[in-house]
């Protein structure tokens, strides 16, 4: 099948950078976004950022300005710099792709990365 493969949480001050990558790999036709979700404790999961194959990107409002996301669609990866990190960030971040697999290109599924801890303490 598919899997996605995140790597890069961690612990930063209040005020630090962190960057997360996340690549795909398996049965893979094409991919049509690639995103970040967080859910932080007690919370609902929120979409973070997104990012089309045509290089169009949207971010929730309140990480406008201090994360970037970046797609490599020859590598099938992406990625979320972090920067200006607060402590209302810390939570559990999520890759998820929506992937067309090979010979079903009529239908794209969803994909999940099994999350990567991002704590900042304040």
């Amino acid at each position: 099948q598919v899997q996605l493969v995140e790597s890069g949480g961690g612990l930063v001050q209040y005020g630090g950078s962190l960057r997360l990558s996340c690549a795909a790999s398996g049965n893979i036709g094409s991919i049509d976004t690639m995103d970040w979700y967080r859910q932080a404790p007690g919370k609902q999961r929120e979409l973070v950022a997104s990012a089309s194959g045509g290089g169009s990107t949207n971010y929730a409002d309140s990480v406008k300005g201090r994360f970037t996301i970046s797609r490599d669609n020859a590598k099938n990866t992406v990625s979320l710099e972090m920067n200006s990190l607060e402590p209302e960030d810390t939570a559990v971040y999520y890759c998820h792709a929506l992937i067309r697999n090979r010979g079903i290109w009529s239908r794209a599924y969803n994909y999940w990365g099994q999350g990567t801890q991002v704590t900042v303490s304040s």
